[in-house]
């Protein structure tokens, strides 16, 4: 086990290592030249000297990822060039409101997605079957932007039963966070619960039909430990898999839902960093998300020794 994750460890890091690379790059291959930005609108030579002088910007491009890098490695992700303060501390600020959205969204996501996929599978040529394909369907074809507008029109103006905007922490007061972060959580969840209904459904299939589900129910175990003792478990992998690779879709899909009911998230954060230029803001906020992705990851290969131990002992060699 313990050399299982050494090596899935391993591989992160250097993942991590490449990421800092593009992301350090990519900040410094968009058009327009940081120092102008920095200077708003005191636009002398003296100024931007200045400027570029204190912000190491006429160092070769080496010597700036190096900073980078060992700035980063101490909390230090740069300073605001649009609010003043210190990056890290806007992130911080701003990171609770996403992560309870994708909490939310991915505990609505499993437990209907994992839900009706067993259903749709063990009643396999019903109506329930056809019932749950079809609302799988409609939430993958439902945009993100016109199912948050609905739900708002419906239960926060037609009916006030949610608040349709803005956010209260859960510590604060958990009934009106509730009110506030379950229409975000059903608009960003929806299309993540219908990808892993899916899947859940067609790893379920292939699994009942295995030999080793035939003689479990040859040896008269109930339905139940057959179902989820034995084919559902096999099936968690796939959709461990899914969870995983969906975390992009929660990221992409938190910048939208965020905007449309004005949470002061990652999504808003990301949003405004790009529409004011604020290059610093936009590079921490990039590297964290890379390094969550990637730290989601490695907690899914976890979760695949565990749940398949055959994982595990395959990857240790």
């Amino acid at each position: 086990m313990s050399r299982y994750l050494l090596t899935r460890l391993r591989q992160s890091l250097i993942t991590l290592f490449l990421v800092s690379v593009v992301v350090f790059a990519g900040i410094r291959a968009l058009p327009g030249d940081p120092a102008l930005a920095l200077a708003g609108e005191e636009r002398s030579p003296q100024a931007l000297a200045a400027i570029r002088e204190a912000y190491g910007l006429n160092d070769n491009i080496v010597v700036q990822y190096g900073r980078f890098v060992g700035h980063a490695l101490t909390g230090d992700l740069g300073t605001s060039a649009r609010t003043g303060l210190p990056v890290l501390d806007s992130i911080l600020s701003a990171l609770p409101v996403t992560l309870e959205l994708a909490a939310l969204s991915l505990l609505l996501a499993v437990v209907l997605g994992i839900g009706a996929g067993v259903l749709a599978a063990v009643r396999r040529g019903s109506t329930t079957e056809w019932l749950a394909n079809a609302v799988a369907l409609l939430g993958l074809s439902v945009p993100t932007f016109w199912l948050g507008i609905v739900l708002v029109l419906a239960f926060a103006i037609a009916v006030p039963v949610f608040a349709a905007s803005g956010y209260v922490p859960f510590g604060t007061d958990p009934l009106d966070n509730l009110r506030r972060m379950v229409l975000p959580a059903v608009v960003l969840g929806s299309g993540l619960a219908a990808v892993v209904m899916r899947q859940t459904r067609g790893a379920m299939l292939d699994n009942l039909s295995a030999d080793y589900v035939r003689t479990a129910r040859a040896k008269g175990l109930s339905r139940r430990q057959v179902v989820g003792g034995h084919a559902l478990r096999n099936s968690l992998v796939t959709v461990v898999t899914v969870l995983g690779l969906q975390l992009g879709h929660l990221i992409s899909g938190a910048v939208v839902t965020e905007q449309i009911f004005v949470l002061p998230g990652f999504g808003k954060l990301t949003i405004d960093a790009v529409f004011t230029r604020d290059y610093t803001m936009l590079q921490g906020v990039v590297l964290c998300t890379s390094a969550a992705y990637i730290l989601v990851n490695l907690a899914v290969d976890v979760l695949y020794s565990v749940i398949d131990p055959r994982i595990r002992l395959g990857g240790a060699r």
